[in-house]
């Protein structure tokens, strides 16, 4: 049987390092969205893990908290390694 691709096991990081990012840059749920031109309920789908973030929406959640993607992708694969 088939799983959602965000309930892979190689997913689960993503939505609360996602979080993070933006608690970091201190941006609320409806400031990122205004910034990624969606609503507040998007973020929030994505954060909370019912929403998969593709590698383009990664990069521009980056990007709106002022984090060079590669970079956060660099943190986000040495977290992940110590897990």
């Amino acid at each position: 049987m088939r799983t959602r691709a965000q309930h892979d096991s190689r997913y689960e990081n993503i939505p609360t390092f996602l979080l993070t990012l933006r608690e970091e840059a201190g941006l609320t749920q409806r400031e990122i969205g205004k910034i990624l031109a969606k609503p507040q309920s998007w973020v929030y789908n994505c954060e909370s893990g019912k929403r998969r973030v593709d590698v383009a929406e990664f990069c521009a959640w980056c990007r709106a908290c002022k984090i060079p993607p590669a970079n956060a992708i660099r943190r986000l694969d040495r977290d992940s390694e110590s897990i």
